[in-house]
């Protein structure tokens, strides 16, 4: 088992979870940390660990608070001390969409699709009590590529005139997310767990919420179908775009927003794959950019897109672009 945290066995015991056993889980790409518990009477439960001054539990405490208070299903909050960072909550089982999806394929159109209901429920609530997703946001989430990624290319890029394409390709988007959705920026078959079969209309848990943002509602649309992290057939991302576009009041602009927001995000994390690989050493995300490259080019050839694009055109590769980004060392 590998070390504790200071405080953890003090914090339980405050819980009514002093004699629980403690499974660590393993981490991700941020400093927080999970632990799954199990008492002696069978009950289970999961403690998250986010401390300060890395982490802030407090965000997660009012998006899920807001989010159970709208009928949806975050995991119910059991104890919680944001000073230290320690949250207790409900353990929603094993069942992560992606990992479910790797045994059940055949079951995939039926779980994206209680993915988008989830999504079509959320967007019909008022958006909750979170800062808005603005053009500043946008454009320094974008400004990873050209931080993180150029460098390590060795490539000399305009970063100014990036910018200056980026604000003209987001600005008419801007004026159709007021009064905007509840954004959650993480949505996609990591971050989504199974309580039952989807086949059986069952409903799916959300987790990894805490970043929420008041924005456009095609942002976690792109999150979830063009995901980092699992390959989604193109012929399954337009059914699934469909799905959500028959069922909600969504515009006559939303297919071209969804191509904004689809290379915007997709710039930002090939900026963060490259920040992971080169300032944190987990080069595992490397293998995930060629997708996340290959999704932002489709999007790029959006007429949307064009001053993206042709900042792309004049400043990365062609061979670079051509091979999802290239090789990074």
């Amino acid at each position: 088992m590998s070390e504790l945290p200071d405080g953890l066995h003090e914090f339980l015991a405050k819980a009514g979870w002093g004699n629980a056993d403690i499974d660590p889980i393993p981490g991700d790409a941020s400093f927080r940390r999970y632990f799954r518990l199990r008492g002696g009477d069978g009950t289970g439960a999961m403690l998250m660990h986010a401390p300060p001054p890395h982490e802030d539990p407090v965000p997660f405490l009012n998006v899920a608070e807001w989010l159970s208070s709208e009928g949806l299903r975050a995991p119910e909050i059991y104890a919680s001390d944001a000073p230290q960072g320690w949250v207790l909550i409900e353990d929603f089982g094993n069942d992560r969409m992606r990992d479910w999806l790797d045994d059940h394929p055949d079951r995939e159109t039926a779980a994206y699709e209680g993915a988008i209901d989830a999504l079509v429920e959320l967007h019909k609530r008022p958006a909750g009590p979170f800062p808005a997703y603005d053009m500043p946001t946008y454009r320094r989430e974008t400004g990873l590529l050209t931080e993180w990624y150029a460098p390590a290319q060795e490539l000399t890029v305009d970063a100014a005139a990036y910018d200056a394409a980026w604000e003209e390709a987001l600005a008419p988007m801007l004026a159709r997310q007021n009064p905007g959705v509840t954004v959650l920026r993480d949505y996609h078959a990591e971050n989504i767990m199974l309580l039952g079969d989807p086949a059986d209309k069952a409903p799916q848990g959300l987790i990894d919420f805490q970043d929420a943002l008041v924005g456009h509602p095609a942002y976690d649309l792109v999150s979830l179908l063009q995901d980092a992290r699992r390959d989604v057939p193109e012929a399954l991302e337009a059914a699934m775009l469909k799905r959500y576009l028959d069922r909600a009041d969504a515009g006559d602009e939303f297919e071209a927003d969804y191509a904004r927001l689809g290379a915007q995000r997709n710039a930002k994390i090939v900026g963060i794959f490259t920040r992971l690989y080169k300032r944190d050493g987990k080069p595992r995300y490397l293998d995930m950019i060629p997708r996340v490259w290959a999704a932002m080019e489709r999007d790029l050839a959006h007429p949307a897109l064009k001053p993206v694009a042709d900042w792309f055109t004049e400043n990365i590769p062609a061979e670079l672009r051509q091979n999802g980004g290239g090789k990074i060392t």
